[in-house]
């Protein structure tokens, strides 16, 4: 026969539980750097915990970046040991090789934001304000000149003559031409002229005689002028009825059915 078990030994007689473990411990890269106590900041807590890196990098809290300010103002040679002027100038490399600005540089600005543009603006509204002055001005002038001489032009007064001239005109049998035969005008008065037009060669007695201002229109229609018996023609004009300028006169004989013909042709001048 099989033995019987022995007696379970007592409750308090069992071996003690092992106690649970602890958790494991987050990694070194994981692990938060501590923060600087206040009071108990030293060379080798900066040196170890990379306070001044935190510091640059804004990862330190208002207290720890206060602390370590006033640390590094009465150890300013913890500075020298870590070459944080060789840092600055390495970081000042790196910005220059980027194309970007240094912090403490003021940051460009546009072009619209420059002092010359509101300057250049206002130069520019002074001069189109002072120009626009000038021509509201001479066009007011041109515009007063323009009505004078119209009413002028629509009154065309006439004045009185006190003197006749007798001007002989040889005219071209050729073709018409811009060269003056006779000036009318450029007294200190008008005066009354009498052309004297050659047509003694022609064998027609009776003409007519076109007034045309040249560059610009026809003036006057002489009809059934009759030549004398030297055959000259007879044209009595007043200097201030016409406007000064250069007009070409036509000579048409007419036959006997009324045809013009043209025979001759002669400039004359009006001058004031």
């Amino acid at each position: 026969m099989l033995a019987a078990s022995p007696n379970p030994p007592d409750q308090d007689e069992l071996p003690p539980l092992m106690p649970p473990p602890a958790p494991a411990a987050p990694p070194p890269s994981a692990a938060a750097a501590p923060a600087p106590a206040p009071g108990r900041i030293d060379r080798e807590f900066v040196v170890k915990n990379r306070l001044v890196e935190r510091y640059i990098g804004g990862r330190l809290p208002v207290r720890g970046a206060q602390d370590l300010e006033r640390f590094c103002r009465e150890h300013p040679d913890l500075l020298d040991e870590i070459a944080l002027t060789d840092h600055i100038n390495a970081a000042l490399r790196l910005l220059d090789a980027s194309g970007r600005a240094s912090p403490w540089e003021p940051e460009p600005k546009k072009w619209w934001e420059q002092l010359w543009v509101p300057i250049a603006a206002a130069t520019l509204a002074l001069i189109l304000g002072v120009t626009s002055l000038v021509l509201s001005g001479k066009l007011g002038g041109r515009d007063h000149t323009i009505a004078q001489l119209k009413q002028q032009v629509a009154q065309q007064p006439l004045e009185p003559t006190t003197s006749t001239r007798s001007i002989t005109v040889m005219p071209s049998r050729v073709a018409p031409s811009r060269h003056s035969m006779a000036t009318l005008g450029g007294a200190a008065s008008a005066e009354m002229a009498d052309l004297k037009i050659d047509v003694s060669w022609t064998p027609l007695d009776q003409f007519r005689v076109t007034m045309d201002r040249i560059d610009q229109g026809r003036v006057a229609i002489f009809h059934n002028l009759k030549r004398d018996s030297n055959g000259v023609l007879h044209l009595e004009l007043n200097s201030s009825a016409l406007g000064p300028g250069d007009y070409q006169l036509t000579i048409e004989g007419l036959d006997r059915w009324g045809n013009p013909i043209p025979q001759a042709w002669a400039t004359i001048s009006i001058v004031h």
